[in-house]
């Protein structure tokens, strides 16, 4: 009875005002600390970002103005990108042709939205095979260590020592030009940059008390790796992925600038500059539009990917 009045005569507890440090859970007989979910590091959603960081939203919106232009080329485009008009040769821009023809009369403009088409296509096809390689490359030798470490690393180092320029342009004079094979040798040789980072990452991050409690619930390692800590991982996978398009984007038009990337008449930036360069003095649009155009999209991705690397990881720990 004594100890009922005690209790009664008692301050209320507010509830609202007490804020666990951790969540104590109970696995296979353990107590386990689990640490609370902390609300303050809860990143920005894609609304807030683009609003609130400026070279997100200019990168965003030049790279959404490029993708629209290329999906619906046929319909923007004033001209069959291979047509040809004899009249039209090497016309000033804002004549028939509002960006002018070129050496062969064809329209630069509808040439220009084909070859941004076909320079998109390659960057953002090839940089799904570097993210694919080197994430599951980083991965597995940061995670699991050891001899898989060691032999991936190797590998990795071997690669990245491998003049890459040189081993494409190798390929090309072996196999001949395909624009299949050009997004396949340009994934496979940009890899090895993503995948030191993701296993330098993953060190980091499989000594964390999250990992030993996941390891605790009896949970598999690929388990582990895919639902716990690739999460983690993302902010440097979206932005090293927006800044490794712009990099294909310039090998492809450099390759194609050689003569040795996209096959004529199929349009490119890269060979829309080389058609130009014997009539630069005459014609210098042939050269600067597609130049321009080159320029713009490579800056766009690498503003989303510099915006989107700083909002993510405000604390600079990705780089």
């Amino acid at each position: 009875m004594e100890r009922r009045d005690h209790l009664s005569s008692a301050a209320p507890v507010r509830l609202e005002q007490v804020t666990p440090p951790s969540i104590t859970a109970q696995v296979d007989g353990a107590t386990e600390q689990l640490p609370a979910r902390d609300q303050s590091r809860a990143r920005p959603n894609l609304p807030q970002l683009i609003r609130t960081h400026g070279r997100i939203s200019a990168g965003l919106t030049i790279i959404l103005l490029v993708v629209i232009t290329a999906i619906f080329a046929p319909a923007i485009a004033p001209q069959r990108p291979e047509a040809q008009y004899v009249q039209m040769r090497l016309a000033s821009p804002g004549s028939a042709f509002i960006l002018g023809g070129d050496g062969l009369g064809r329209d630069v403009l509808s040439r220009l939205i084909y070859a941004g088409r076909v320079s998109l296509s390659v960057g953002l096809l090839s940089m799904l095979i570097t993210l694919v390689v080197g994430v599951a490359v980083g991965s597995v030798a940061g995670f699991f260590g050891g001899w898989s470490d060691r032999i991936l690393m190797r590998l990795t180092d071997l690669v990245l020592v491998f003049p890459t320029f040189f081993l494409l342009v190798l390929t090309v004079a072996t196999f001949g030009r395909s624009l299949k094979l050009l997004i396949v040798m340009i994934g496979l040789t940009s890899w090895p940059a993503n995948a030191r980072v993701v296993r330098a990452l993953m060190l980091r991050l499989r000594q964390q008390d999250f990992v030993t409690a996941a390891r605790v619930s009896g949970a598999r390692d690929t388990r582990i790796v895919l639902r716990h800590l690739l999460p983690h991982l993302m902010p440097v996978i979206i932005a090293s992925a927006t800044i490794r398009v712009a990099s294909n984007i310039l090998i492809e038009s450099g390759l194609s600038y050689l003569g040795l990337g996209v096959s004529p008449p199929t349009p490119s930036l890269g060979n829309m500059v080389a058609d130009g360069a014997s009539f630069v003095r005459q014609a210098w649009w042939l050269v600067a539009f597609p130049g321009t155009a080159i320029f713009l999209v490579v800056l766009a991705f690498n503003m989303l990917g510099e915006g989107l690397r700083d909002a993510l990881d405000p604390q600079g720990r990705l780089r």
